[in-house]
């Protein structure tokens, strides 16, 4: 069962919210956020990108880095643009975009149930990530980007949630990207303990976005165990069926030697090709394909997914068994500098930009993987392959922050 605790958040002053939070540190490159953060001194890019405010070229993992976050955060906290709340809360976190919205709880996590596997992992790590989320956790103390989770949805407590969000929030802004971000604050004794008993009942979380977060945060925990440590880590869990997940496309760099009408042969021998077709599939087991200025549909042939295991079943790994490394050579999309990967948020017409640009031949455009597939592959203690999911909207950074 699940273990979820209130925690006394550090948080923006209301009214400088949409000055401060900010899309996680993962998903720009440091120029990206140089530039989002240039005339903006409360953006949290300055602590959670810090190499912002150092010279350029600096080493994004030298000691410098970790220290210049850490400056920048204490001087947020003594300037009382964050201030810490008095009593241990939960909060709910709504965030819109267009017109999709999801509502989630802001907790403390139990590091102990994600070390023993109740809270379910679907992907690798990689050491070098993690270990710059454990210097990261380590210079502030703190946790300021959290685990995004989910779980499998609860009437009642859904019922909790629609009456709660119907009150005033402590917090309402709408971001530069026009997704909006609205907050609530769970304080009372009664609210709290109806919380804690309802995840009580529930049998496991499910990392969403934040395997490397939630890593280090394991990390810390071991390490300083019994040392000043609440056992605890920053999240925030939604219910499976309010998650948006985009698809995550792929892009080639060449074809592997082979001519256009050899390549086309050879992927009739996977899929049904329709000449003309949409950019965006339509179902499960079909694929978009941009060559040569155009979109082609692909549908699997059935012989290929015919298939009972959840992850041999999905879209990504049938296309990279049976495509990428077979036909274009691709035998390990993790490290191959002939693929790409781009996020679905910046839609089909990114594909084709890149394609006609010459810098890659061709592209896949992906079905979304559902978090039913994600959730059955977790409870098999499996792995998904890499770039299998996009999740939308991110959380923002500094909403909430984790004191440890």
């Amino acid at each position: 069962m699940v273990t979820l605790k209130p925690f006394a958040a550090l948080r923006p002053q209301p009214e400088l919210a949409a000055q401060i939070c900010e899309l996680p540190y993962d998903v720009m490159s440091s120029d990206e956020a140089r530039e989002m953060a240039a005339g903006k001194p409360l953006s949290f890019l300055h602590v959670s990108k810090p190499e912002i405010d150092l010279p350029a070229g600096t080493d994004l993992y030298s000691p410098a880095v970790y220290a210049k976050g850490a400056e920048n955060f204490q001087k947020l906290i003594s300037q009382g643009a964050l201030k810490q709340d008095s009593h241990p809360s939960f909060y709910l976190y709504r965030q819109v975009m267009g017109k999709h919205a999801q509502v989630g709880l802001v907790a403390a996590a139990s590091c102990e149930e994600y070390l023993a596997n109740i809270i379910k992992k679907h992907e690798l790590t990689r050491v070098d990530k993690e270990d710059d989320r454990v210097r990261h956790i380590e210079a502030l103390n703190s946790q300021t980007g959290p685990v995004f989770l989910t779980y499998r949805a609860s009437e009642n407590f859904d019922a909790f949630v629609t009456k709660k969000i119907s009150e005033t929030p402590a917090v309402d802004f709408t971001g530069a990207d026009g997704v909006r971000h609205t907050s609530w604050t769970i304080s009372s004794a009664d609210e709290i303990a109806f919380v804690a008993a309802q995840f009580a009942q529930i049998p496991a979380l499910y990392i969403a976005d934040g395997h490397h977060r939630s890593a280090a945060a394991g990390r810390v925990f071991k390490s300083r165990k019994g040392a000043g440590h609440s056992g605890q880590f920053l999240a925030v869990i939604f219910p499976h069926n309010q998650m948006q997940i985009l698809p995550y496309n792929r892009v080639l760099k060449d074809l592997n030697g082979l001519t256009p009408l050899e390549l086309i042969r050879k992927l009739e021998t996977v899929f049904e090709i329709i000449r003309v077709g949409e950019a965006s599939p339509k179902r499960k087991h079909q694929l978009g394909f941009f060559f040569q200025g155009n979109w082609h549909r692909l549908d699997f042939k059935r012989e290929f997914t015919l298939i009972d295991d959840p992850i041999e079943k999905l879209d990504v790994t049938l296309l990279q068994k049976n495509v990428l490394a077979p036909i274009f050579g691709i035998d390990d999309p993790r490290t191959s500098k002939k693929i790409n990967f781009v996020g679905g948020i910046r839609g089909t017409a990114e594909l084709e930009k890149l394609v006609n640009s010459g810098e890659y031949a061709c592209a896949f455009s992906m079905f979304p993987t559902s978090i039913e597939d994600l959730m059955q592959i977790a409870d098999a203690g499996g792995i998904m392959p890499p770039k299998s999911t996009w999740f939308e909207p991110k959380l923002r950074d500094a909403m909430f922050c984790h004191l440890i």
